[in-house]
């Protein structure tokens, strides 16, 4: 499959170099941030979540009725909501952002292209109108070939103290038994067309039918993400994503082996192995000067506002539970600069809090670096900044179809043509 790339999904204006806080939805900015993504044709995004955070369902949909093929990943812990509920709650996201997409390839087909200049609302009633008076069956098979756009994102949780936020008390092991447990339901809820039981460790239920699928009649795209044995032997058994920190291609290569060998152990075969997404957070300029300069003024900037409390961590935050952060802090023990453009002062400023590993660089620099992963194996890159918006678009004007023309010039050497080089 070709390489795809992710963004975060950010609903205020708020940023980690000016925060506001305690800032509520705005909707203005949403919309433009998520039109910004499907414009410069990111693939996914990713709709974040934590005890204190936006509730990810109603963000997804927002995002889903404001884009067109933007795909959306919605970030799961499995405390927060009973497996079968889930089930409804993702098909359900995953039925409304197909709506879009198959009310604009109708119009684009046939003879109503004028009305996609008026509003979505507007829009949509009359092709709902069109769709009730006609019973098109054309149209009813072609939005059954118009895959659904949500993606679920499972976190076990990685600290014992934001888990007991939301009423969470089972342990590191637990947590994992019971996403093992909340992913085979799902599946299970997803494609199965008569009721069943349920009598597992974590769960139990009677005859639960779910008549809400999704859009293509068997399955959600399922991702785990860590860096812990326990993450290793279930995403690779049961993944169709699996989510990586940015570390240092050595370890990258490493991690993915552990992936890879977890899923021919579950008795997967190398097609059907779950496909690798690593995250960076570039700092990216004209030219490899200008980035650095930026890159120190991004930091100042992070310390200074962890100082004043406004950060993402607290200045005395104790040391991480998880096993991705304490990597990210051991390999920054190591040295500032790793390979071609990683950067870890960022890990160390905020305690290796979520996903805090930099590129650094001109934009030929970050290409180049993203290039490494994707030899590496790396399927889907994820990269958000710090100023959110305006670095969302810089990578898209510059970063992705950098990337993407040196994947299109190597296809093409493949096939015969001239090798392309990133060069």
């Amino acid at each position: 499959m070709p390489t795809e790339f992710i963004s975060l999904t950010f609903p205020t204006q708020s940023t980690e170099l000016d925060p506001i806080p305690n800032a509520k939805i705005d909707p203005e900015f949403l919309e433009r941030y998520a039109r910004n993504l499907d414009d410069y044709e990111y693939n996914y995004t990713l709709v974040p979540y934590d005890s204190s955070s936006f509730d990810p369902f109603t963000v997804g949909a927002t995002i889903a009725s404001k884009t067109k093929n933007l795909k959306i990943i919605i970030a799961l812990r499995p405390n927060t909501l009973y497996p079968t509920v889930a089930a409804k709650a993702l098909a359900t996201l995953d039925q409304v952002s197909t709506c879009y997409l198959f009310l604009v390839k109708k119009f684009q087909r046939r003879q109503f292209g004028s009305i996609l200049h008026r509003n979505l609302p507007e829009a949509a009633a009359e092709v709902k109108s069109t769709c009730m008076l006609t019973r098109c069956a054309h149209a009813r098979r072609e939005k059954k070939l118009s895959n659904g756009r949500a993606v679920v994102h499972f976190i076990a949780g990685g600290s014992d103290a934001e888990q007991a936020r939301e009423g969470d008390f089972l342990d590191k092991e637990q947590r994992y038994s019971r996403l093992e447990e909340y992913i085979r339901i799902l599946r299970r809820a997803w494609a199965s067309p008569e009721p069943f039981d349920w009598e597992g460790e974590h769960y139990q239920f009677k005859q639960f039918r779910n008549l809400v699928r999704p859009v293509n009649g068997t399955g959600i795209p399922v991702s785990v993400g860590g860096s812990s044995e326990a993450a290793y032997r279930i995403g690779g058994a049961l993944a169709d994503i699996f989510g990586l920190w940015g570390e240092p291609l050595k370890e990258t290569r490493e991690q993915i082996d552990r992936i890879y060998a977890a899923a021919e152990a579950a008795g997967r075969a190398p097609g059907d192995r779950p496909r690798i997404w690593v995250t960076f957070r570039p700092i990216a300029a004209e030219t490899d000067d200008l980035a650095w300069a930026k890159a120190h003024r991004t930091l100042e900037l992070l310390k200074h506002n962890i100082a004043k409390g406004q950060g993402k961590v607290a200045a005395d935050a104790p040391p991480p539970q998880n096993v991705g952060s304490q990597r990210l802090l051991e390999i920054a023990a190591r040295g500032e600069v790793q390979d071609r453009a990683l950067w870890y002062p960022t890990v160390t400023a905020t305690n290796a809090r979520g996903a805090s590993t930099a590129l650094v660089g001109s934009y030929q620099t970050i290409i180049d670096s993203l290039l490494d992963y994707v030899d590496l194996g790396a399927e889907l890159i994820s990269i958000r900044g710090y100023d959110n918006l305006n670095d969302a678009i810089d990578y898209g004007r510059y970063i992705l179809p950098g990337v993407r023309k040196v994947l299109e010039e190597r296809k093409k050497g493949q096939n015969g043509g001239t090798n392309g080089t990133s060069a």
